[in-house]
């Protein structure tokens, strides 16, 4: 693996196919970047069992459905590697190593973990492998060593905690100065960089339903059942556009419109390209001389052109599946090598290379 190029990796957990927040959160970057960087994408498997260990055909389905995806989106089996996080035995054994380098009480302060028991209704039955999946993450990342990792704003918790152990390693068994800067820790002799975070240019996408019990809008999520996905067609488009929650204050389309949490009006901030459309059809709406409809159609036509060409592409692969597991085997031997060179330079800096 001789690539001059800087390294990225970046991936998702298979709980079905992508959706909108997918795409605005980290895949539109992904394509943005290939040609820039030595691009890796980990279809995380093992991840989905935290949640879902009672489901394996339905996990397995998943990886099939995003790897689709993938491919349906734009990402180029002959620019990037796409890989199958299970079966790389690398990541397992580093996961094991990196979990000694994080504290329980710092693991449980990882707010993306409150979130998914609050969001999931877990309560307090979640296995114990639901706590060890962001060390596995922290391994799903550094056993490629990138440079930079596109993320949407809900995994910076994650990617903090991946620098802390990658510093943490690098101190303790690389003899690094903790007094390094990040971008110095490879000079200094460090195995692993302190990745960088690179954020879509949405935050967080809202989805198309009610906000939550706290009255907040909810995050676009498959399990909430609000979410738009990349390969619905456009009569499915049209329905969940129409469904969309608004201003529940406005009863008829002469009443002045909130244009602030109204998904309706964050979907086209997100995805109109016509803006000037936009701030004069916000302005209308607030003084009320625009319906909730006229604007939906208008919605419509916008994310219609955006997905119509990847679901015809999906068309295709799904006509061909072992295409697709042909791209995930060839990306899997491909990313194993990277990983096991890794997991042999780190027992050896641990001074566990014995034979």
């Amino acid at each position: 693996m001789t690539s001059k190029k800087p390294r990225l990796l970046t991936g998702d957990t298979p709980t079905g196919r992508l959706h909108l927040g997918h795409w605005v959160g980290s895949v539109e970057n992904r394509i943005a970047l290939q040609d820039e960087y030595d691009c890796y994408f980990i279809i995380a498997n093992a991840h989905a069992f935290t949640t879902r260990m009672d489901r394996p055909n339905e996990i397995r389905q998943s990886v099939i459905d995003i790897a689709t995806d993938y491919l349906a989106v734009g990402l180029d089996p002959k620019r990037s590697i796409i890989f199958i996080q299970s079966e790389i035995p690398a990541i397992a054994e580093l996961t094991f190593f990196f979990s000694m380098l994080i504290p329980y009480p710092r693991l449980m302060r990882n707010p993306t973990i409150k979130d998914e028991i609050r969001d999931k209704n877990l309560g307090d039955n979640y296995p114990f492998g639901f706590l060890l999946y962001p060390v596995g993450q922290v391994a799903d990342i550094l056993a490629f060593r990138p440079e930079i990792v596109p993320v949407g704003e809900d995994q910076i918790p994650h990617l903090e905690m991946t620098r802390e152990v990658a510093r943490r390693f690098n101190q303790l068994y690389c003899g690094v100065d903790s007094h390094t800067e990040d971008q110095d820790y490879l000079k200094k002799g460090g195995l692993f960089p302190i990745v960088n975070v690179k954020l879509g240019r949405a935050r967080r996408l809202v989805g198309i339903g009610s906000p939550g019990p706290d009255g907040n809008l909810l995050k676009m999520s498959k399990s909430l059942n609000n979410a738009i996905f990349l390969s619905d067609d456009p009569d499915t488009i049209a329905r969940k556009v129409r469904s969309m929650y608004t201003d529940p204050k406005r009863l008829k389309a002469t009443d002045p419109g909130t244009t602030e949490n109204n998904p309706l009006w964050i979907f086209h901030e997100m995805f109109n390209t016509d803006q000037k459309w936009v701030e004069e059809a916000e302005e209308r709406y607030r003084q009320g001389t625009i319906g909730d409809m006229e604007c939906k159609k208008r919605l419509i036509d916008v994310l219609v052109e955006l997905i119509e060409p990847m679901r015809q592409r999906r068309m295709v692969f799904e006509k061909d599946p072992g295409q697709v597991l042909k791209v995930l085997q060839e990306g899997t031997e491909k990313a194993n090598v990277v990983a096991q060179e890794t997991l042999i330079l780190a027992k050896k800096a641990m001074q566990q290379d014995y034979f």
